[in-house]
């Protein structure tokens, strides 16, 4: 399931991709991953992204 959640609060911050990726400490492509559905991150990496994004888990990772 791709996570639009995720995106959204990455561009309202005007985060490219990489951007992201370089806070977080993981690559472009991951993060690419995880937008598109194609990678299921681990707790830490999801509140690594929740922290980078000024969200929380519920906010970013929890289905509606």
């Amino acid at each position: 399931m791709k996570n639009l959640k995720m995106k959204s609060a990455r561009a309202a911050l005007d985060l490219s991709q990489q951007d992201l990726a370089e806070k977080v400490g993981v690559s472009r492509q991951t993060i690419s991953a995880i937008e598109k559905g194609d990678y299921n991150p681990t707790i830490n990496l999801c509140k690594d992204i929740c922290k980078a994004l000024e969200k929380t888990l519920d906010d970013l990772f929890w289905e509606d």
